[in-house]
């Protein structure tokens, strides 16, 4: 038989490249990876309510089963990916006009109580004269009516506008990984609402700061929030100058020579000047005079230095000092807010300058982040022992920030924190390991980070434990979605969680709300929890609709104990059952439940209905009895935790 060898060797290549191209493949198409829940003892079904507690706003009715359905770790995949906002998201939203405002539109928009009454004045509006006078009426409408000519808004609104979307977001998302994560990085990097000079600021430091990159790279977020004008002017780094460089003494120079020269005038003129002349010198002198001062009282603040190394990168025991911190305000100085207010003098000065001239002077503009080459100081640094020489101007503050975002002390403090936040207030030393070691080998990847942690056995042996405790924002939207409500008043859900103790926006320090059982549960804070329960089951709450007979497909339940087994179920899947209605049980059975309910409802607000009805008789069961039934569950120490 003749063999042919062309023939032959054609098949060797097909069949070689066919086992080569097999292998690749399989080099990168690799099963994905297993959770290790059963290790710890968990059911397929125990690991979905674990991943729903932690990485959602609480679960959905039935949506342990479609997670079980679904595959835990697909579900897990795909939260980890940014989604835009469902149809149900965007259809709430759709009437937020301040959502998809530029920064600069909305400081134009919502004006300051202060910048409202000047324009006022400056119109013609008010009286100068008459502003502390008692008509209040008339002065109210005089704002009115300017707000109405110009097109302008009250900040109230564009705070409520703020609040709504966080609620709305939270209850009704798709993308609940990203929503937690907004949540737990806007605490992180906190700016508050009880600074005057933010508030216009915090919906856009929110949405273009925090939203987009919760998921991507740490030091993308650490850049974001380090520039955005909330952050500069919640923790003064746009006041943070330096006259220790060739601009400001230049600056200073001319304004004495000009001052002294504007004097000798006086002088040589006094006999023949006239006194239109003699009063435009005056002013230039006094003009002089305050620009002087004016560059010679600011200087170098340290705030936001400090905080950005002890609360946002290294930690309070990152290995740093009070020299590095100096050093580091040192590079950030000329770190500042692009003058956005279109009445105010710098602004038209601003936007009146030639780029050229913009240039020479050292700025550059990034949205509404302005770095002022003139206000940086322009001597060399040592930074965590690291120099940055002369004249590294805006880079250098990029560089030191990235170099904190990369240090090993933020691996591990930005590891402990998530463990912290997602498997316990105090997380196992061991996965606190493996996910420091993953953000180092990532370089601050906050998907690998995540993925690591839950792929971690210690990840899944705290679950039934759970340790963790619901913030009183954590509750109020669990138990809107636990109990399918439909929220047309968003804005209920700050009112209560303000109630229990969580005013979200407002915490005034940089810290953020501490993220402990300890901070959020006392006898007061109870009650409150528990009002809260009672309030939403019985239909209390304005703009919220409760339907507890939907939820149990429109089937009454013929005694209390049915209505707990039912209840308990729904709203507490998984667990263990039998217990969990044998303690509530305990806490509907108690004598005095009635008159401990409609004390601490008093002088609460849109309750005051709930304090004329006493607990429902246990042989009774109207649907107030199941209402009753229900808020119990929620104010339960089961619902609590998470």
């Amino acid at each position: 038989m003749t063999i042919n060898p062309t023939s032959q060797a054609q098949k060797r290549i097909i069949r070689y490249a066919f086992v080569f191209g097999f292998l690749f493949l399989m080099a990168f198409i690799q099963p994905t990876p297993k959770m290790p829940y059963k290790k710890a003892g968990l059911t397929e079904e125990e690991a979905a309510l674990h991943l729903l507690n932690r990485f959602t706003f609480g679960p959905k009715p039935g949506q342990v089963e479609e997670v079980v359905k679904q595959g835990l770790e697909n579900w897990f995949l795909e939260q980890l990916q940014l989604s835009k906002d469902n149809e149900k998201v965007r259809v709430k939203l759709s009437s937020y006009t301040a959502l998809t405002m530029p920064t600069d539109s909305i400081v134009n928009t919502y004006l300051q109580p202060a910048q409202l009454l000047r324009l006022a004045i400056a119109k013609g509006y008010i009286d100068k004269d008459s502003v502390d006078k008692t008509d209040r009426p008339a002065y109210r409408e005089a704002l009115k009516k300017l707000q109405a000519d110009y097109g302008f808004r009250p900040l109230q609104e564009l705070q409520r506008e703020l609040i709504n979307q966080k609620v709305i977001r939270a209850v009704y998302s798709d993308a609940q990984l990203q929503e937690v994560l907004t949540d737990f990085w806007f605490n992180h990097f906190n700016v508050s609402l009880t600074k005057n000079q933010v508030q216009q600021l915090v919906l856009p430091y929110e949405r273009d700061a925090i939203r987009p990159n919760v998921l991507t790279n740490f030091s993308s977020l650490l850049f974001a929030t380090a520039k955005h004008p909330a952050m500069l002017l919640y923790l003064d780094n746009a006041l943070s100058i330096s006259n220790d460089n060739e601009y400001a003494k230049r600056q200073l120079k001319a304004a004495q020579r000009l001052l002294d020269l504007n004097a000798a005038k006086k002088m040589l003129a006094a006999a023949s000047v006239t006194e239109d002349s003699m009063q435009k010198m005056d002013a230039m002198e006094n003009q002089m005079t305050t620009q002087i001062k004016r560059r010679k009282s600011q200087g170098l603040n340290e705030n936001y230095a400090r905080e950005v190394m002890e609360l946002h990168t290294l930690g309070v025991n990152g290995g740093y000092t009070q020299s590095d911190v100096t050093e580091l305000a040192r590079a950030l100085t000329g770190w500042g807010v692009k003058p956005m207010y279109e009445e105010g003098p710098l602004a038209k000065r601003f936007s009146n300058t030639p780029p050229a001239q913009l240039a020479r002077r050292g700025l550059q503009v990034e949205d509404c982040f302005l770095y002022s080459g003139e206000k940086h100081d322009e001597n060399s640094k040592t930074i965590l022992g690291k120099t940055f020489p002369a004249n590294g101007g805006y880079n250098e503050g990029m560089e030191a920030l990235s170099m904190l975002a990369s240090h090993p002390a933020t691996a591990r403090f930005i590891a402990s924190k998530l463990a912290a936040k997602f498997i316990a207030d105090e997380p196992p030393t061991a996965v606190v390991n493996e996910m420091t070691k993953t953000f180092i080998a990532s370089k601050g990847d906050i998907k690998e980070v995540l993925l690591t942690m839950v792929m971690h056995p210690d990840f899944w042996t705290k679950a039934k434990e759970k340790e963790k405790i619901k913030s009183p924002f954590e509750l109020a939207v669990s138990a809107v979605r636990a109990t399918g409500t439909e929220v047309a008043a968003p804005y209920q859900v700050f009112t209560w969680s303000e109630k229990m103790g969580q005013k979200f926006y407002f915490y005034q320090a940089p810290t953020g709300f501490p993220d402990r059982a300890n901070f959020w549960i006392n006898t007061g804070s109870l009650l409150n929890r528990m009002n809260f329960g009672m309030a939403i089951a019985a239909q209390k709450i304005p703009g919220f609709k409760t339907n507890l007979l939907a939820l149990n497909q429109n089937h009454e339940p013929e005694s209390v104990e049915e209505a707990l087994q039912i209840y308990t179920k729904l709203l507490l899947p998984v667990a263990n059952q039998k217990e969990n209605s044998e303690r509530i049980m305990s806490i509907v059975r108690a004598q005095n439940i009635d008159q401990k309910i409609a004390s601490a409802t008093k002088d609460t607000g849109g309750m005051q209905d709930m304090q004329k009805e006493s607990m429902p008789d246990m042989n009774n069961t109207p649907l107030k009895s199941m209402a009753q039934v229900v808020g119990v569950i929620i104010g339960s120490p089961a619902f609590q935790r998470k």
